[in-house]
């Protein structure tokens, strides 16, 4: 999982620096304010727990245990959820995926307490 995490971690991070820089440049001009608005919102999150996707993966490769992995898998669906369904309303309008978007803002809150517990397993150096 440490592998998977990191990974996950750098890609997510790529996806979000592209799709800030598309954004930035390709879409303040075609979309509404509103959907500006969240196609930006999903960007900051996603980039913001790309790097806590990273952290997961340190922490898995520390012996921080199960809770490790489990904040990094939430870390995961967190960012399908929240920030894919503000994308696809941004971008393709749909609307109907709006109700996954607190389901993954649930699983961003659950992934950092988690990794809180994680931090505090993790063995003494």
């Amino acid at each position: 999982m440490e592998r998977l995490f990191l990974a996950a971690g750098a890609a997510s991070g790529f996806v979000s620096v592209a799709a800030g820089a598309f954004g930035a440049h390709a879409l303040r001009m075609r979309l509404a304010p509103d959907l500006m608005a969240a196609f930006e919102t999903a960007v900051r999150y996603q980039l913001a727990h790309a790097l806590a996707l990273l952290a997961c993966g340190l922490a898995v490769g520390r012996a921080a245990g199960p809770a490790a992995v489990v904040a990094g898998s939430l870390f995961l669906l967190g960012t399908l959820f929240f920030s894919g369904s503000l994308y696809a309303l941004a971008l393709l309008g749909v609307r109907a995926l709006g109700v996954l978007t607190p389901v993954g803002g649930v699983a961003f809150l659950a992934g950092w307490a988690t990794l809180f517990f994680a931090a505090l397993a993790m063995p003494r150096r």
